[in-house]
């Protein structure tokens, strides 16, 4: 069983998601709390913007559960730079107990999946969980500096700039977690950086496989499946995987970086990076859920353990892939007694 189900009641209760410019302009425009003019926020270097933005996703998080940095117990989160400096430099201003987390791409659901059990459990009341990436910090550091001005391949994708958090908690809210399942490391002998989807594929399709299993569900069982950054290349392998071994995923499955751009924008195979389905999580889906358009959810964030020493010496790309399911909770209605009148009955 890689699947654990909560034995009490765990709630989202609400979410913040910011994005640059670029990713502002995309169809899911409408959905962002925050859309930046200026992917430098004023900073002297993207690794600071970054940090920057991580921050402000946190605190508006925080802000639009209406709770306080007081009221939370704990921050979980990481980033994509060496160290998660963003997350661990975001801890520091913040001064909440922070635990830091790495999954790649992958880290939003596994930010969800240790608070949901640790709220669970009762060792938090409140838990903010969030990840951010930056385009510009993320090519100086796993690609070649933008001045190079590098072409990509057409497989390659393009790191989002933006990130999202959400509180989980312990206060009822109309989206309730119900499930998570940490996925196992897989290999399928991947080695092209720019071939990141085909690389995560097969970690997404071992999860997903397992999260219905040990659920006792189907495909069809989900309002919405996501997945996070797979791009067009990895989600058309998923799909194959998974009718390979008799699971047929339809029009309830989407990933999450091919939702993020116009296709009219030169991104290659769509978005990547920690901040894609965070950001998607925190928006699209969060607010689906609260209106009750989406009744089930089961969010798969992918990510590619790599790194750049490891790729230089010729390693090839180990994926996963982690899940959590989120159900919207039908709000009970109040019993509204009968008023029995005082005034006599006319003949």
């Amino acid at each position: 069983m890689q699947t654990i189900k909560m034995k009490n009641n765990v709630y989202l209760l609400n979410g913040y998601s910011m994005v640059g410019p670029l990713e502002g302009r995309g169809p899911l425009r409408e959905y962002f709390d925050y859309i930046l003019k200026d992917d430098t926020l004023k900073e002297k270097t993207f690794e600071k913007a970054e940090r920057k933005l991580l921050q402000s996703i946190i605190t508006g998080a925080i802000d639009k559960a209406n709770l306080k940095i007081g009221d939370i117990d704990f921050f979980f989160g990481g980033d994509l730079l060496n160290q998660i400096v963003s997350s661990s430099y975001t801890a520091r201003e913040l001064e909440i107990p922070f635990v830091g987390l790495y999954s790649a791409c992958a880290t939003m659901a596994e930010s969800l999946a240790l608070s949901a059990i640790f709220v669970d459990n009762g060792l938090a009341n409140n838990i903010v969980a969030g990840t951010c990436t930056h385009f510009s910090s993320a090519e100086r550091q796993y690609r070649f500096p933008l001045e190079l001005g590098n072409q990509r391949p057409p497989t390659a994708q393009w790191t989002i700039t933006g990130g999202g958090a959400s509180i989980v908690s312990n206060i009822k809210s109309k989206v309730r977690i119900n499930a998570v399942t940490f996925g196992k490391v897989i290999d399928f002998g991947i080695a092209d950086v720019n071939n990141m989807g085909a690389a995560m594929a097969p970690s997404a399709s071992d999860t997903i496989k397992a999260h219905i299993s040990n659920m006792g569900k189907k495909i069809k069982d989900y309002d919405f499946i996501a997945t996070g950054d797979l791009g067009k290349l990895g989600s058309e392998i998923l799909i194959d995987l998974m009718e390979h071994d008799g699971v047929k995923l339809g029009k309830n499955y989407a990933d999450c970086g091919c939702m993020m751009y116009d296709k009219t924008e030169r991104v290659f195979m769509g978005g990547s990076g920690a901040g894609c389905s965070a950001s998607v999580l925190n928006s699209y889906i969060l607010k689906k859920l609260l209106k009750g358009e989406f009744k089930r959810v089961l969010l798969v964030s992918t990510g590619a353990l790599m790194s750049t020493t490891t790729s230089q010496q010729g390693e090839t790309i180990p994926g996963i892939a982690h899940a959590v399911e989120l159900e919207y909770v039908t709000p009970i209605k109040p019993v509204k007694k009968a008023i029995k009148s005082k005034e006599k009955k006319n003949d």
